[in-house]
C-alpha cells in the first residue's frame, strides 16, 4: 500500500536514502523541507522500501526522487509509486525528471514508462556525470492539435 509520508518515517527514510544516493543524498532536514513543502507531494510503500517525492508548479510536475530498497527492486514498486505519483496531477500537462546518464536501469525504466529525453546537463552530479532531463507528457495536457500545413495553390502561368 502507498501512504503519504510522515514525519515519524523520516529516519527509515534518511537511512534508505543515505544508502542509495551517498553524497547526493538529502540531510534529515531537506527530507522534513520535502515533506513540508508547499505544492509538495511526499509518498511511501507502508514497509518504507521505496518513496516517491514530486514537486507541482504551474502545470509541470517535477519528479524529485523515486527510490526503492536494492532488496526490494524488480518487485514493481518503482512502478506503483510512479503512477500514484502520476494520479494527482490533473492540472499538469507534463512531468519532468532528471537522471544521471550512469543510472541505465533508471533511464530504462523511465523509458519504458513513455518518458523522452529533453535535455542533457554536464557535469551535474557531484561525481561529474551528466543528467538527463526527461518528460512524459500528461492524458489531461491541454495541448493544442498542431495546425494542419497550409495548402499551397499552384501560380498559373
Amino acid at each position: 500500500m502507498i501512504r503519504p509520508a510522515t514525519e515519524s518515517d523520516l529516519p527509515a527514510l534518511l537511512e534508505l536514502e543515505q544508502a542509495l544516493f551517498g553524497v547526493d543524498a538529502w540531510s534529515a532536514e531537506q527530507l522534513r523541507q520535502e515533506l513540508d513543502g508547499p505544492s509538495r507531494r511526499f509518498l511511501v510503500t507502508d514497509e518504507l522500501s521505496g518513496y516517491v517525492v514530486t514537486m507541482s508548479v504551474g502545470d509541470v510536475v517535477d519528479l524529485l526522487r523515486l527510490a526503492v530498497h536494492p532488496q526490494t527492486r524488480r518487485e514493481g514498486i518503482a512502478s506503483r509509486l510512479l503512477e500514484a505519483a502520476l494520479e494527482d496531477t490533473h492540472e499538469a500537462s507534463r512531468m519532468l525528471l532528471e537522471v544521471s546518464v550512469t543510472n541505465t536501469d533508471a533511464v530504462a525504466f523511465y523509458v519504458a514508462r513513455q518518458f523522452t529525453v529533453i535535455d542533457v546537463r554536464p557535469h551535474y552530479y557531484r561525481d561529474g556525470s551528466e543528467a538527463l532531463v526527461m518528460c512524459r507528457w500528461l492524458p489531461a495536457a491541454n495541448r493544442p492539435e498542431p495546425a494542419p500545413f497550409p495548402r499551397v495553390r499552384g501560380r498559373h502561368a
